[in-house]
C-alpha cells in the first residue's frame, strides 16, 4: 500500500465502480465481442481440419465444449461446430479471416475503449495507435488459443504413455485435470494480454498483476455458478426456443466483461495510490 490506508485503496475502488458506468462499459464490451465472437469461430474452425495434428479437431472441439458456460448451451452448438471442423470449407476461408481479423480487433478495441473510460483519470491513445494495438492484441490472443490447444494434445499423449508405463492410473482424471490447469493458465494469460498493453499505464504493474488474480478467481466461479444458474433456473431453451442460447451467451459474455472490468479498476486504483504517494513523497522533499 506504501504509506495508503486500506480506506483509500476501497475508497478509489468503489468510486471507480459505481461513478465508472461499470454496467455501461461491459455492455458495449459485450455487444462488441459477441458480434466478433461467431465470424471467428467460423474462420478458426474453418481453419483446423487443414492443421495436420492428430486429434486436433477433436481437442478444440472438446476445449470449446467444456468451455461453455453449461451443457443446455453446448449441446445447441455442437453440431453446428463439429460439422464445421470436420469437414472443409475452402471458400469461407480467405472471406472469414478478413472478416474475423476485422471484428476481433473491433471486440477488443472495445475492450480497450472500456478500459479509458474508467473514472480514474488515466492516458489514453489516439484512435488509430489503439486500433493497432488491438490488432496486435488479437493475434496474441489467437495464437494463445492455438498454443493452448496444442499443449493440451501433447499432455493427453504424455498421460497416456505414462499409463501404458504403469506410472499414472484414472486417466480422464488426469487429461481432465490438465484441461482444467490449461484453460486457467489461458484465462489468467489473456488477461493479462488486456491489461498490460490494453492502456499506457499499464505496464507500471507487473505483468501478472493483482486485477489478473482477481479476474481469474472470478472467471472460474462465474463460470461454475452460470452453467448452475442456466440448469436448474433460467431454462433458457424451454423459454425462448433454440434463440434461448444466444440470450444465454451474451448474459454469459456480459458478466464476465463487468469481471474484467473489476479486475482492470483494481489495477488502476492500486496505480493511482501509487502515483498519488510519489507525489507527496516529491512534495515533502520539496518543502
Amino acid at each position: 500500500m506504501e504509506g495508503m490506508t486500506i480506506y483509500d485503496f476501497l475508497k478509489l475502488y468503489f468510486n471507480g465502480i459505481i461513478k465508472g458506468m461499470l454496467t455501461a462499459r461491459a455492455g458495449s464490451i459485450a455487444f462488441s465481442f459477441f458480434i466478433a465472437l461467431f465470424p471467428f469461430a467460423l474462420f478458426l474452425l474453418t481453419l483446423i481440419p487443414y492443421v495436420p495434428i492428430d486429434g486436433f479437431q477433436e481437442d478444440l472441439l472438446d476445449f470449446i465444449y467444456k468451455s461453455m458456460p453449461s451443457k443446455v448451451v453446448s449441446d445447441a452448438v455442437n453440431e453446428v461446430l463439429k460439422d464445421i471442423s470436420l469437414n472443409k470449407y475452402g471458400e469461407l476461408l480467405s472471406f472469414g479471416f478478413i472478416l474475423s481479423m476485422f471484428l476481433m480487433t473491433n471486440g477488443v478495441n472495445a475492450i480497450l475503449s472500456g478500459f479509458e473510460y474508467t473514472f480514474h483519470q488515466i492516458e489514453t491513445r489516439t484512435v488509430i495507435r489503439q486500433y493497432f494495438v488491438a490488432f496486435f492484441i488479437t493475434l496474441l490472443l489467437t495464437f494463445l488459443l492455438l498454443v493452448t490447444v496444442s499443449t493440451i494434445i501433447f499432455l493427453e499423449f504424455l498421460i497416456k504413455s505414462m499409463e501404458q508405463q504403469g506410472m499414472v492410473g484414472n486417466t480422464a482424471f488426469w487429461i481432465n485435470a490438465a484441461q482444467v490447469v490449461v484453460f486457467i493458465f489461458m484465462v489468467f494469460t489473456g488477461t493479462s494480454l488486456l491489461y498490460y498493453f490494453g492502456t499506457k499505464e499499464g505496464k507500471n504493474l507487473s505483468f501478472f498483476s493483482p486485477g489478473t488474480i482477481l479476474t481469474t478467481v472470478l472467471v472460474i466461479i462465474n463460470s461454475k455458478l452460470f452453467s448452475i444458474y442456466i440448469e436448474r433456473f433460467a431454462q433458457y431453451n424451454k423459454l425462448y426456443g433454440s434463440i434461448g442460447t444466444v440470450l444465454a451467451v451474451m448474459i454469459f459474455i456480459w458478466i464476465n466483461s463487468i469481471i474484467l472490468l473489476l479486475g482492470f479498476e483494481l489495477n488502476t486504483s492500486i496505480t493511482k495510490l501509487h502515483n498519488q504517494n510519489e507525489l507527496n513523497k516529491k512534495q515533502l522533499e520539496s518543502n
